[in-house]
């Protein structure tokens, strides 16, 4: 259940990271409703994360569960890839897949 939470606030603080940079795209030349739209959905979800976070801290030790939140840094990188078609050198692949092993490691503690 925990690795679960873990996994939904990742997912959660992933996409506010997205909403941030959809918002930083538009700016203002698609008007301040659109860039608000994008800025209050991060908040909505980075609130959402935080909460489950809570839960998560309840029941994990936060030397467990917060490497795990590296998880983040694959998950962004992943959807600028494919929302973005963002570039990545072979060294950051390689410093994705480190942080995976990484993760697999601490979660195998749960």
């Amino acid at each position: 259940m925990n690795v679960m939470l873990i996994m939904l606030v990742s997912l959660l603080s992933c996409a506010a990271q997205l909403c941030q940079k959809q918002a930083a795209l538009i700016g203002r030349r698609h008007g301040r409703i659109r860039l608000l739209m994008w800025v209050v959905l991060s908040l909505v979800l980075l609130g959402v994360a935080m909460l489950l976070w809570l839960a998560v801290l309840r029941t994990t030790p936060v030397s467990v569960a917060y490497p795990m939140l590296s998880l983040n840094f694959v998950l962004v990188a992943l959807a600028a890839r494919l929302l973005w078609h963002e570039t990545y050198t072979l060294r950051q692949w390689i410093g994705t897949l480190v942080i995976v092993a990484g993760v697999a490691l601490m979660g195998s503690h749960l």
